[in-house]
């Protein structure tokens, strides 16, 4: 069975996407060395994401560019399951699996599709969810050049729980975005 990973670009000021989710600003990123993609893209078998991120995508279809257009620029091929209240919306999408459940329904219905493949988590209140009932093996961040000032927040839980990372690899291929990816302390 595969891991259970958050992985995200945020702006250094602590965002994922800009107001109204947009996405525009990763084009300040470092472009990945050849091949890093394909080979993150390689090991994730199902990606959990939010209603709202989906309905921004599509709503900016127009204006996202190759890179955000796509899960990992169009490198990724898999599952994508959208955790939605009204799963019925999305019926006539076959290109993803529209699920009404909590979070812990939703990672294993995404391990059972995944195999031995990764569950990639693209969201940050479906991530907030995880975290609460300790579904997170690991974070994969990758911080961008550029200040959004506003947006959504990468964690932004008023009252919640510390929760600790301890660093267990460093990106090499992309030091200008400082990739790391770190797996919880044990508490």
């Amino acid at each position: 069975m595969g891991k259970v990973a958050w992985g995200f670009t945020c702006s250094i000021d602590g965002f994922i996407a800009g107001p109204g989710h947009d996405m525009s600003w990763l084009s300040a990123t470092e472009p990945s060395a050849p091949d890093t993609t394909a080979q993150l893209a390689a090991e994730v078998g199902v990606i959990i994401s939010g209603r709202a991120g989906y309905d921004a995508a599509i709503a900016q279809r127009d204006e996202r560019d190759e890179l955000t257009s796509a899960a990992y620029g169009g490198a990724w091929s898999g599952t994508e399951i959208i955790l939605t209240h009204r799963p019925e919306e999305l019926a006539d999408d076959r290109s993803v699996v529209a699920l009404n459940c909590d979070i812990r329904e939703a990672v294993r219905r995404a391990q059972e599709i995944a195999g031995d493949r990764d569950i990639q988590i693209i969201s940050a209140d479906i991530a907030r969810q995880a975290l609460e009932h300790d579904l997170i093996d690991e974070l994969q961040v990758f911080v961008a050049p550029v200040f959004l000032g506003d947006g959504i927040r990468i964690f932004d839980v008023p009252g919640g729980r510390r929760i600790d990372w301890e660093l267990i690899e460093i990106y090499d291929h992309s030091p200008r975005s400082f990739g790391r990816a770190y797996r919880p302390k044990k508490r």
